[in-house]
């Protein structure tokens, strides 16, 4: 199981690198970002110095979107960074939420998303792509390569996932969902006609290591709010009793009464009171490292290949160094 680092571009970005640098050494593999460019610094700059200042991470949004940049921009400079540090990113990438709505943008379609995946992929690697109807292609790109990791929650995009992105990120660590939803992009891979190995299962949730169950769960609350926001569009689109979306998703965000962008993926964020300790525990890996591990072997029998840690709380480094002592050596391979 390969490991990864999730942070916020906050100011100073010497600090992403140092945390970044510290995963590293961790035996990190991956360091990844979220991509907001109203609330967060530009990563796409950071993720330059990140990789000047480590040897082998791999660097990408969790999650960018179809909608903030132009296509070609994104390719260029994904292939920028590539031709720079020798193929060393990887695109994660959504419809957009926290991006295009504190934009005033709604999120972007899943047809849009499944084209500017293509697009992006084919552009970056020295291919030419279609592009608002015009024909381009990065001549300056050679040996490009650029994995194109798509994030989901709904059927339809779970299927998306399944039939045209390199691998799927799902953003919460409930054994029991993530058995359901791993299975639904596995099977339109392979009704796709793609190998479903070939699809590379990423988790993501917040992970804090310590003793104090009560701290934990306050530190990473805000993780059932930000899954809230994703759930409710499904709850909008499908309906509250949808067989379509398990009520094991959906059940929590009933007494969610909207939800205020400014506190966005941060601990003690006041517009997630109303999630559950249950759903917490079941969205994080809290408690000591042998909980951690004992977590992350059940989603790894279900064919999670990566873990990525949501690091905001008051704890990063210690979660960190915890993890390169006693988490990933037990599962690293």
């Amino acid at each position: 199981m390969d490991f990864g680092l999730v942070l916020q571009t906050d100011p100073p970005a010497s600090a992403v690198v140092g945390l970044m640098r510290r995963a590293e050494r961790n035996g990190f593999r991956y360091g990844w970002t979220f991509d907001s460019a109203v609330l967060w610094q530009e990563p796409f700059v950071i993720y330059s110095r990140v990789l000047e200042h480590t040897r082998k991470l791999i660097v990408g949004p969790m999650v960018t979107n179809p909608g903030t940049r132009t296509w070609e921009v994104t390719a260029s400079t994904f292939a920028t960074l590539n031709e720079m540090y020798g193929n060393r990113t990887v695109c994660g990438i959504g419809r957009g939420d926290s991006a295009m709505r504190v934009a005033g943008r709604r999120p972007n379609t899943l047809a849009r998303l499944g084209e500017a995946m293509g697009v992006i992929r084919d552009l970056a690697e020295g291919r030419e792509a279609e592009v608002d109807g015009q024909r381009l292609k990065l001549p300056w790109v050679k040996d490009g390569k650029l994995p194109v990791w798509m994030a989901a929650y709904g059927p339809k995009a779970l299927a998306l996932a399944g039939q045209k992105a390199d691998g799927f990120i799902l953003q919460l660590a409930d054994p029991f969902l993530t058995e359901s939803m791993v299975k639904a992009v596995r099977s339109a891979a392979e009704e796709a006609g793609r190998d479903p190995a070939s699809v590379t299962i990423c988790v993501a949730a917040p992970a804090y290591v310590g003793d104090d169950l009560a701290h934990a769960r306050e530190q990473c609350r805000w993780f059932g709010g930000m899954v809230g926001n994703h759930v409710a569009d499904l709850v909008e689109r499908y309906g509250e009793h949808s067989d379509l979306v398990p009520e094991a998703l959906t059940a929590y965000i009933k007494q969610r009464q909207g939800y205020d962008y400014s506190h966005h993926g941060r601990a003690g964020n006041p517009s997630t009171d109303f999630v559950p300790d249950e759903i917490v525990d079941r969205f994080c890996l809290l408690g000591p490292a042998s909980a951690h591990v004992e977590k992350l072997q059940r989603l790894r029998d279900l064919g999670v290949d990566q873990f990525a840690v949501y690091a905001m709380h008051d704890a990063r480094e210690a979660t960190i160094d915890a993890y390169g002592t006693s988490v990933i050596p037990a599962l690293a391979g």
